[in-house]
């Protein structure tokens, strides 16, 4: 049986102020001490954004996890790691890349808000459109039940759920289930059997 685990990360694109202790961190010391906890410096996450300042991020890595330890998260209660040197984490991302439509990424609210708000940085990145997939791949690989996140992550965390789904029909399914689909469709009526054909497709193309 998998332990109800949390997994959070944080982007080290700056200096921690209270915001992040009272949004997350007095959360993490609490949760700590209750589910295995995955904590870990998103520097990848950073990257989707300060991909022409790689050097903030490297400064700031190291300084935010002092902070973390300072505000009470406890390596020797909680595991604590930095997101690139866990290369598993890119390579389910790039597995999961091959399943998602394209659709699916650009509908997810937080795209354009982010664009506007940052208008000044070229966004037009897959690096930022792939943010939330890198995300699901974050949270996915660790089978983790609790995602403390804010409420503008809300909608990825939906992603999250789509993406697992369409991984477990794309990969998950017992030998010979196209047949056995097709047969049950069959059994519809033509006229229900082409609606759902259409329904499937459009639901694999657009989500």
């Amino acid at each position: 049986m998998v332990p109800e685990r949390v997994v959070s990360g944080m982007r080290p694109t700056g200096l921690l102020h209270l915001g992040h202790y009272h949004g997350a961190l007095k959360n993490w010391v609490r949760l700590q001490s209750e589910y295995p906890c995955f904590f870990f410096v998103a520097d990848w996450h950073a990257l989707t954004t300060h991909y022409d300042t790689p050097e903030v991020i490297e400064e700031n890595v190291w300084e935010m996890v002092i902070d973390w330890l300072a505000a009470g998260v406890d390596p020797g209660q909680a595991t604590l790691f930095i997101q690139s040197r866990i290369p598993e984490h890119a390579e389910l991302h790039t597995l999961l890349s091959m399943i998602t439509p394209l659709g699916w990424l650009e509908r997810v609210p937080t795209y354009k808000d982010q664009q506007e708000k940052l208008a000044d940085k070229d966004l037009s990145t897959y690096g930022f459109l792939g943010y939330p997939l890198l995300q699901s791949a974050d949270v996915l690989i660790y089978r983790a039940k609790y995602v403390p996140v804010g409420e503008d992550q809300v909608p990825h965390i939906e992603f999250m759920r789509e993406i697992a789904r369409r991984f477990n029909h794309v990969y998950g399914r017992e030998a010979g289930f196209e047949e056995k689909a097709l047969g049950a469709v069959k059994k519809l009526g033509s006229r229900k059997a082409k609606l759902y054909r259409e329904l499937r497709t459009k639901f694999q193309e657009q989500g």
